[in-house]
């Protein structure tokens, strides 16, 4: 057997860079309702047909009037008409208000509405006791939105604020990237799954519950080819069928250089596989390379380090395949949080800490940082990026990466 030599360390910031050079997105397009668009990617630029809002309109309840008519803060008018939302008021006479309800349109002639709070209603009279300035409550026609606007860019991934926004101007269909195809399966003898008794020397199977769980939220097509058995022929025959049909095939285990890590020779022999190993803890081994038309990414097998492996590189990768362009969506946001904790153990690799915010507002480290404690992901807010070299003394400020913007 030939000996494995290994490359040098690259660090987190080349890998990643690699990775996302390296994503050819989909180009393969469809229409579909915006109800059904939660999670997809905008294959084209959306512009306004129209203004947002399209008429002036109130943001409060109260009287819609004319400035002029409220002297100094204490008229009497008469209140000529009643405006709900949906309806379209008469021309505002001079010397009358009109009773109006938020979101209704501005009748023709007022220039203000008074807020009922500042007003005495009597009959067909109402006391107004303000001053409005012109233009007082009133939502211009075209501030949110104006005609002919882009609203949302290509390459935009569509989550309930862009939906919403898509709505408000009228846009029932959105032009979307086609879903990603990704196939996964894990290698490992001693995988079992939950609801099989555990022989001896077995676990529990619980990255394929994870990983399928962070692909079913960026919206993948999955393809769950479950476990393989530990042998070079069994994984380069799944490969061969994952590769048929799949833009990119994800595996759990097997990346290593030992007897038993099938994965990097079947990878060999069925295409051409980068065998990397990153600078990072956990997760320092990752597979990268090609089988046929699909992308390939074996992960390790320590469920912490599958986990931090696939929110640092394998979702900034999917996304770019999914067509997302914002840098902001694949770079998560560093926030500068204090530490009340001490961390003297240096590592020369960049590490990645799991920490959860206390109510004081710095960050508490979990405990036992093993690759293997599942518990610190659930107990944490998320991960200090921590540098090569770097101890952490008390107060200290780190660069703190909360679950939220690596799992939305």
């Amino acid at each position: 057997m030939t000996e494995y030599k290994p490359k040098p360390m690259l660090a987190v910031s080349e890998a990643l860079a690699f990775l996302l050079s390296a994503a050819r997105p989909v180009t393969e397009t469809e229409t579909v309702a915006t109800l059904e668009a939660n999670g997809r990617v905008l294959a084209r630029a959306q512009v306004s047909a129209m203004n947002v809002p399209a008429m002036d309109n109130t943001q409060m309840d109260g009287y819609a009037v004319r400035a002029a008519d409220c002297g100094g803060g204490a008229a009497t008018l008469t209140v000529s008409q009643r405006i709900p939302a949906g309806h379209v008021g008469q021309p505002l006479l001079p010397g009358t208000a009109a009773r109006i309800f938020t979101g209704a349109l501005i009748p023709e002639g007022a220039d203000a509405v008074v807020m009922q709070e500042q007003c005495e209603a009597a009959g067909n009279l109402v006391t107004v006791r303000h001053a409005p300035k012109p233009g007082e409550w009133i939502r211009r026609a075209g501030e949110d939105i104006t005609n002919g606007s882009v609203i949302l860019p290509a390459g935009t991934r569509l989550r309930s604020p862009e939906l919403g926004l898509a709505a408000s101007v009228g846009l029932a269909t959105l032009p979307v990237r086609r879903k990603l195809r990704v196939a996964v399966f894990f290698t490992g003898d001693e995988l079992s799954m939950p609801g099989e008794p555990l022989a001896p020397g077995a676990i529990y199977n619980s990255n394929r519950f994870t990983l399928r769980a962070l692909l079913e939220n960026l919206g993948c097509q999955i393809s769950d080819y479950g476990i393989v058995p530990d042998s070079l022929e069994a994984t380069r025959a799944v490969l061969r069928d994952c590769a048929r049909e799949h833009d990119l095939i994800i595996t759990s285990g097997g990346v290593s250089v030992g007897e038993e890590d099938h994965v990097k020779p079947a990878v060999e022999a069925e295409g051409r596989l980068n065998m990397w190993q990153i600078a990072v803890k956990p997760g320092k081994p990752l597979a990268f390379g090609e089988v046929g038309q699909a992308f390939f990414l074996g992960l390790p097998g320590n469920p912490v380090s599958s986990y931090i492996t696939f929110l640092m590189f394998v979702r900034p990768f999917l996304l770019r395949l999914q067509g997302v362009d914002d840098a902001r969506a694949l770079t998560p946001q560093r926030y500068a949080m204090r530490a009340d904790f001490a961390w003297s153990k240096a590592d020369r690799r960049n590490e990645f800490l799991r920490a959860r915010i206390n109510a004081s507002g710095g960050l508490d480290l979990f405990a036992n940082q093993s690759s293997g404690v599942l518990t610190s992901t659930v107990w944490g807010d998320g991960i200090i990026d921590n540098p090569p070299g770097q101890t952490i003394a008390i107060g200290d400020t780190v660069r703190f990466i909360p679950f939220s913007e690596l799992l939305h």
